[in-house]
């Protein structure tokens, strides 16, 4: 079976910048246009919700949540893993799914880390999520990375401390391995080698993980620094290309492929 995980990672990126509410309020434009896309291909996905993205916009939660759709947490204001410890993670994550809850979402058995943060000196987290309960976690980039990455983790997904860790998937660009199946990756490259790629991994029975974010088919939004990006290049990245997100997406969905959850998935694994 062909399955692509398609995940929306919401996130609202004002709330992390200074002003940012001089900003446009995009996000829940954005999330009802992958409602609607996703509508039209009877297609149910994840989205990991960051908990201050569920305490500004509950309603938004609560219509994604009532269309079928799996909430999974991303941690509650978007810090990275490197800059917590097991206690502080855990807080963390209660805080996520705390506010979760008060939008209505009662089943939460998914987590994703910000900028895929879970890496080899941070994978105390898989621990940290069993205690909770946790059935899966996404958050492993199983490659060399600038940000984040844990390179010999592996492409497959694996049990670890009792949960399922399902990494990105990544296919070899040159000298790179890069998650082609979301994000910048997705918009920029050529898209007959994200189309190989989705077939390469296909003949392999591995799923293609994906993630997308509400900004990354906002092409209407006028550039301004990202924040937590320093890099002046990799900034301008975050807002090209965005026209063509949901139009390749259109070409991968008409594929022979079966999109499915995260968390059926890892329920699949589990047997």
């Amino acid at each position: 079976m062909n399955i692509f995980l398609f995940a929306v990672d919401l996130e609202d990126v004002r709330l992390r910048m200074k002003d940012g509410r001089q900003f446009p309020k995009k996000v829940p434009q954005m999330v009802h246009r992958y409602l609607d896309f996703l509508e039209k291909h009877n297609a149910k996905c994840t989205f990991f919700v960051v908990g201050d993205a569920a305490e500004e916009y509950p309603e938004l939660i609560q219509n994604i949540f009532s269309k079928g759709h799996e909430i999974a947490c991303h941690s509650a204001s978007h810090i990275t893993l490197d800059r917590l410890n097991k206690k502080t993670f855990l807080d963390d994550v209660k805080r996520n799914m705390d506010a979760l809850n008060k939008a209505g979402v009662k089943e939460i058995c998914g987590y994703r880390a910000p900028v895929f943060s879970l890496a080899e000196k941070t994978k105390w987290a898989h621990e940290a999520l069993n205690e909770i309960g946790f059935l899966y976690s996404s958050s492993v980039l199983p490659a060399k990375n600038p940000l984040f990455g844990w390179k010999e983790f592996g492409t497959a997904p694996r049990k670890i401390s009792n949960m399922w860790e399902i990494p990105m998937t990544v296919s070899s660009f040159g000298t790179k391995k890069i998650p082609f199946g979301g994000g910048v990756y997705f918009r920029t490259l050529p898209f007959s080698f994200i189309k190989k790629s989705f077939a390469n991994h296909f003949k392999k029975n591995l799923p293609v993980t994906g993630y997308f974010h509400p900004y990354d088919i906002d092409h209407e939004e006028k550039y301004f620094p990202f924040p937590e990006i320093k890099n002046p290049l990799f900034s301008r990245l975050l807002f090209l290309n965005r026209h063509k997100t949901l139009p390749r997406l259109e070409k991968i969905f008409s594929l022979q492929i079966k999109v499915m959850t995260y968390r059926d998935y890892a329920l699949q694994l589990a047997g």
